[in-house]
């Protein structure tokens, strides 16, 4: 295998076209099993590139942005501009095999383990489409309110970089999938809430590159291709966003929705779900748009929100001061540690990817009867699930905290199902079991507690068989502190006591304990008398266990407390 070093490369980086098995530097090598490609750099220019890529596989640190002042900045820069921001998203799809061979695909595997003859673009190797990929464009599609292409097709999209094995890549350019959908949210309300109504553009599958690995000092580059083939839906938006916050909740509405549908889990520190942002700005009233700049190295919802209102801070202060000239259409990367965006490359034009219909693949011919077939199979989706939890009284707090987990909606779900009132399950989901959650680290399908067992148990507490109190250490046993111990038996043991007879015992007895308090309490010091009462009180419910019932036994005591002896 040949590798001409005339190839299209990074500024500052070969591949060396030595033979094979003739140098110890060769194009292919192995190590310790794993078959890697290396690149040598020829001069220190890649180094800050190579560090911030590797910059982008990290989780960033966490910086919070008090939403009143970030709303107040943005509305300070809205007043004599406007920001126009579409957002690129590339979703990688849960499918069992790649999108043209039967590699399968896991995250964090060793390099080069998920791959073969098609995935490393080797001479003579013939695609094969995937149906599924089909499958979960059609789902998305119909999700986002789409008009899907009866008859669509494949198209080499040609660039040259390593991690592209064959020189191209297999994608879909002037007739995709599907085009002009919209999608739906509302705006969190520490932001100002609100509906948002945004365009789709387009849905096209494509297959994925590989990733480039970057040695420390960035001298050299190892490239692992399990990920090449890998299927991906892009979805382009419409420019329709004009703030940060509006653009990293599109991005957050969008991972909802795959996880609802089940075609990806839109994680975004796997790279499941990534985002490229375009950035322009333009004075208000103006109808062109301004000099667009695309953001990358996003790797958080958080991140795309800072990143937007930075770049669209910078835009404005150049046009202040009548530098908008400055503003040129690249590349930028946004750096989680110094909280900016930095240049990473000029755009000089539009690239020529000299596309071409694929060869080797037919064309994705879709029929009325697949398409309804699909659409049947969908489920409720996140905005069909806010609006019904609205029409049930709920707050929006709640129904976005509800709605954002498909697993946590399901949970409430089936336990209203159960007849558990509505506030009370919302709140106990959003209380007491998500700091459960929180704490223990797990997703609500981890824990013990079934939505029936949540539904008797507010039954229980609603009609007063238990208390409060005693349900939310039911809740934290059958949560896990116990394990698989009977829900039941554990209801059994926290029965509240609510026998008139036995209260009165309880209380009789503790009266007769403490005859010295019982005296101070009945020779009218009126300012003892509700410490007394308190500490009476509390006795009898240490007797109980907590189970006495609060109402019989204050009604009780009080009777016997002021009694004429």
């Amino acid at each position: 295998m040949q590798v001409s070093s005339s190839s299209i490369l990074p500024p500052g980086n070969v591949i060396q076209a030595q033979p094979l098995f003739l140098n110890s530097s060769a194009l292919l090598r192995r190590k310790n099993g794993v078959l890697y490609c290396t690149m040598k750099s020829t001069s220190h220019s890649h180094t800050q590139t190579a560090t911030e890529e590797k910059q982008q596989q990290k989780s960033p640190q966490k910086i919070k942005v008090p939403p009143q002042k970030q709303m107040k900045e943005v509305s300070k820069i809205g007043a004599d501009y406007e920001a126009v921001i579409g957002i690129e998203t590339h979703v990688q799809l849960s499918t069992l095999t790649k999108a043209f061979c039967s590699c399968p695909y896991s995250y964090g595997a060793q390099p080069n383990t998920c791959i073969c003859p098609v995935c490393m673009g080797l001479p003579g190797a013939l695609p094969v489409l995937n149906s599924k990929v089909i499958e979960c464009a059609v789902k998305l599609a119909l999700a986002l309110n789409c008009r899907l292409s009866f008859s669509s097709k494949f198209d080499r999209k040609q660039y040259f970089y390593p991690d592209l094995p064959k020189g191209y890549q297999i994608s879909q350019f002037d007739i995709p999938i599907a085009t002009g959908g919209s999608i739906d949210l509302d705006l969190p309300l520490e932001f100002g809430g609100g509906h948002r109504r945004f365009g789709i553009t387009r849905i096209h599958m494509e297959e994925d590159a590989g990733k480039l690995m970057h040695s420390g000092n960035g001298s050299y580059s190892q490239v692992d291709l399990n990920r090449a083939g890998v299927p991906l839906l892009e979805i382009v938006s419409e420019p329709d966003m004009r703030t940060g916050i509006e653009a990293s909740e599109y991005a957050a509405e969008l991972q909802r929705v795959v996880r609802y549908l089940g075609v990806s889990n839109g994680n975004m520190q796997e790279g499941s779900l990534r985002c490229d942002v375009n950035v322009s700005v333009r004075p208000i009233g103006q109808a062109e748009f301004g000099t667009k700049v695309e953001i990358k190295n996003l790797n958080s919802f958080s991140a795309i929100n800072r990143a937007i209102d930075f770049e669209i801070s910078r835009q404005v202060n150049l046009h202040s001061q009548g530098q908008q000239d400055s503003i040129v259409q690249e590349t930028r990367l946004w750096e989680e540690g110094a909280q900016k965006t930095v240049t990473m490359r000029k755009k000089e034009g539009l690239a020529d990817y000299r596309y071409f219909p694929e060869p080797d693949l037919p064309e994705v011919v879709l029929t009325k009867a697949y398409m309804d077939s699909v659409g049947k199979s969908l489920p409720e989706l996140p905005e069909a699930k806010r609006r019904r939890y609205e029409e049930m009284g709920l707050s929006m707090q709640d129904v976005l905290f509800l709605a954002n987990d498909i697993a946590v909606a399901d949970f409430f779900d089936a336990t209203i199902q159960k007849g558990a009132d509505v506030k009370l399950a919302a709140n106990w989901i959003m209380g007491d079991i998500a700091a459960y959650l929180k704490n223990e680290k797990l997703s609500i399908n981890d824990i013990k507690l079934v939505p029936h067992e949540l539904a008797e148990l507010i039954a229980s507490i609603k009609s007063g068989t238990i208390s409060g109190k005693i349900g939310k250490e039911v809740k934290k046993w059958v949560g896990g502190a116990l394990g698989s111990v009977s829900y039941s038996r554990l209801l059994g043991k926290t029965m509240q006591i609510t026998d008139l007879v036995d209260i009165e015992k309880m209380v009789d007895k503790v009266i007769a304990e403490n005859p010295k308090q019982l005296e101070q309490y009945r020779s009218g010091k009126t300012k003892l008398q509700g410490y007394f009462a308190g500490q009476f009180t509390e006795q009898v419910m240490k007797a109980s266990k907590g189970k006495a019932n609060p109402g019989i036994l204050n009604k009780v005591l009080v009777e016997k407390l002021n009694a004429k002896v």
